[in-house]
């Protein structure tokens, strides 16, 4: 009788190591994304806390960070909500003068986000000559390096910071690392809905992960739309 040579095990041993690793990373790579999400989710809950407490001190001067016209070039409802609450400031005296800080970023041209918050300053009943426009800002890194050499210019080394509280880590965060002495103060009324602020936080969850790769891996760039 003669006997048939046995199959060789390396084929199967190769498959099942194959399976065992796929398993392994696959379970890995589940592990990372549950604990992602759940830093996400602390992270969300940071950003909301962070924005609801007004931390305004007096300064040489207020400066409020622009945020989207509308297509006619009226302000949208953030730009109005923050130019009021500027104003409110200035009224009580926390500053002799505000800067409107926003260009014209989008496909919007036809007027700056500066200069739709110092319409909405002047109905408030602030002075022209207390209002200053920086209208070359695309987005909030370019807001902090305009502003600064605006401050600078003017002699001025304090500031108050004026913007949504869903936005006010990043921002606070962002003038932090041009070196600019700021206090904080966001709207403190009128919020946006409840789907469009979970769409904010969500928004600035996005542009933190991008400025933690921007810094680890030193980008220059400056402007990333809507961002």
């Amino acid at each position: 009788m003669v006997k048939r040579p046995l199959p060789s095990l390396r084929p199967a041993l190769r498959r099942v190591r194959a399976a065992l690793t796929f398993k392994r990373v696959l379970r890995w790579t589940l592990a990372a994304l549950l604990f992602w999400f759940v830093g996400v989710l602390v992270l969300a809950v940071i950003i909301h806390v962070y924005g609801l407490t007004d931390r305004a001190e007096p300064a040489d001067v207020i400066l409020v960070l622009g945020a989207g016209l509308r297509p006619d070039g009226r302000p949208g409802p953030a730009l109005t909500r923050r130019s009021t609450h500027a104003a409110d400031l200035w009224r009580e005296g926390y500053a002799p003068r505000i800067i409107c800080s926003g260009g014209t970023p989008g496909n919007i041209t036809i007027r700056s986000e500066a200069d739709a918050c110092a319409e909405i300053l002047r109905d408030q009943g602030v002075p022209a000559e207390a209002i200053l426009l920086e209208d070359q800002s695309r987005s909030t890194e370019e807001n902090a390096i305009e502003s600064r050499q605006m401050m600078a210019d003017n002699g001025w080394t304090t500031a108050i910071l004026v913007t949504d509280g869903f936005h006010l880590l990043r921002a606070h965060w962002i003038f932090g690392l041009y070196g600019l002495d700021v206090s904080l103060s966001p709207v403190r009324d009128e919020r946006p809905g409840a789907l469009e602020y979970t769409l904010q936080i969500a928004r600035e969850i996005a542009a933190l992960h991008w400025l933690v790769v921007k810094q680890v891996f030193n980008l220059p760039i400056t402007y990333v739309k809507s961002i």
